[in-house]
């Protein structure tokens, strides 16, 4: 029956079985002709050689040597790889990615199959795409590790409907622990991260859930990323999952938007380790869902790491239940770095540059210079570096004192001006005002609730790096729109009113003080 079902789909593949013997697959064309397609070998090649392309060869190398064609059953191509952890990771990261490989070099291939090889070898191959074979189903429980793609991804159809493969957040593959640097500020927050790490190899929860707070560029993302790293490592079968609140917030609407929410819940259940980022961006009914996710995670003792730009009872966009579930948890603030930490991590990113560069040597007064002078955080610190690297290999100029005070100028300018986050101008606006930070978010349109607003969101256009999405997203999830429309207003009336202007410049310095 196996080969006949086969033959009739035109199946054709590498491993096994008639595909072997039948390299090329035959189609008939619209005049009734028969048209042989390119055989396996030719096609996996170059989808191999796109993805090579599309991801970069240290990536490719990572995550698609070893995938394996198997066959391909009419519109379905069978993948396979060594472990049940890379089986996941490519199911949750680059299934969209690859399908649009096959699609651009057979676009009769619409669906792809992900299976795990068990000593060498795949699963037996696909008699249909829906109903699994009679050795399928009575298979030994040691091939339970099997995993298929969910819903089985389909190409983009002509009506122009986009699929949706749920993935996390793309990792970074620098940001693990052996390159995260401690110190007074972020020493215990470093250690519950790699306690959390390390409890995933033995499946146990530790504190949960926990919550990692500190203003812009001080090492919260390099945690959650670490994390996930040495979680991954060390136990394969775990289901990690790395996500933006931005990526959150977009996988939940587009589920609801293809009617698919409940799909989006369970993959969410799923889910062994979950590590949310940017939460303070989080906003509207996908918040609601998060709690939800969150209080389903912690009950089924799943392991929760969230990270925020501010303490829970800060983040007005969600209700107090889930605001108090993340209170309830551990809760570490990272507090801005001190001169000793700020040096030891410009002297780690200069050791890491000179591993990389031959002759490249950063003099000890340079790395003193640059730790004094950028006390804004570590994203500054590690560009600061970069921009010494780039000017040295550029101009063959030595590293020193002097290059580093024509090539750092603005960042060390940036120091001047304390950065302003806009939990900081709610709270100022809110108390100037005296009106509940939680009215600024509103919908509530009466004039005491619309001015200080509207003076809110141009103080945040004004004195922060923020776009006027993000903002928005801020105050309420309003549209940029509406967040132009009220700079612009705000900037009307100081044109017209000296008062005005004197009353916000004295909202600026409060901020800046």
């Amino acid at each position: 029956m196996e080969s006949i079902a086969a033959a009739d789909r035109g199946t054709w593949g590498k491993r096994g079985g008639k595909a072997d013997t039948t390299p090329q697959k035959t189609t008939i064309g619209a005049e009734g002709e028969t048209k042989m397609t390119m055989d396996a070998d030719q096609v996996w090649l170059r989808v191999r050689a796109r993805l090579r392309a599309a991801v970069g060869e240290d990536v490719f190398t990572s995550w698609f040597a070893r995938l394996e064609l198997e066959e391909v059953v009419g519109d379905l191509a069978h993948l396979s790889v060594p472990t049940r952890f890379l089986c996941s990771w490519i199911q949750s990261n680059y299934v969209e990615k690859i399908l649009e490989a096959f699609t651009a070099e057979d676009q009769s291939i619409g669906r792809l199959h992900l299976t795990v090889r068990i000593n060498g070898q795949a699963r037996p191959r696909l008699v249909s795409s829906h109903e699994p074979s009679a050795t399928e189903t009575d298979a030994p429980a040691s091939i339970a590790e099997v995993r298929t793609v969910p819903a089985l991804v389909t190409s983009q159809p002509a009506s122009g409907t986009r699929a949706n493969a749920l993935s996390g957040s793309a990792l970074d593959r620098k940001l693990t622990f052996d390159t995260f640097v401690s110190g007074s500020a972020n020493e215990m927050a470093l250690n519950v991260a790699k306690q959390v790490a390390s409890a995933a190899a033995n499946n146990v929860v530790t504190f949960n859930p926990v919550y990692l707070h500190s203003s812009v560029g001080l090492g919260k993302t390099h945690l959650l990323n670490a994390i996930a790293w040495a979680a991954g490592a060390s136990d394969i079968s775990r289901n990690i999952v790395y996500l933006t609140a931005d990526h959150f917030m977009y996988h939940f609407i587009t589920a609801v938007q293809h009617q698919s929410a409940l799909a989006f819940k369970e993959w969410l259940r799923g889910i062994d380790l979950l590590l949310i980022d940017d939460m303070q961006f989080l906003q509207g009914k996908s918040a609601t869902e998060f709690g939800h996710t969150l209080s389903t995670l912690i009950s089924g003792t799943k392991q929760v790491v969230v990270a925020g730009d501010a303490p829970p009872r800060d983040l007005e966009m969600l209700d107090d239940r889930v605001r108090s579930r993340l209170s309830g948890g551990l809760v570490i603030p990272i507090t801005q770095f001190d001169p000793e930490l700020r040096r030891a991590i410009v002297q780690k990113r200069a050791d890491q540059a000179a591993s990389r560069f031959t002759g490249l040597s950063f003099p000890s007064p340079v790395i003193d210079y640059v730790a004094r002078s950028i006390v804004s955080h570590g994203r500054d610190l590690d560009g600061a570096v970069n921009r010494l690297v780039a000017a040295n290999q550029l101009t063959g100029e030595p590293i020193t004192v002097g290059l580093a005070e024509k090539t750092l100028q603005d960042l060390i300018r940036s120091r001047e001006t304390p950065r302003v986050r806009i939990e900081d101008i709610l709270k100022i606006v809110a108390r100037h005002y005296k009106v509940p930070r939680n009215e600024l978010l509103s919908s509530r349109r009466s004039r005491d609730v619309v001015r200080p607003r509207q003076i809110a969101m141009y103080l945040a256009k004004s004195l922060t790096s923020r776009s006027l999405p993000e903002i928005g997203r801020r105050f309420g999830g309003r549209d940029h729109t509406t967040v132009l429309h009220s700079v612009r207003k705000v900037e009307q009336l100081m044109s017209q009113d000296g008062e005005l202007t004197q009353e916000i410049e004295l909202l600026r310095r409060m901020l800046e003080e």
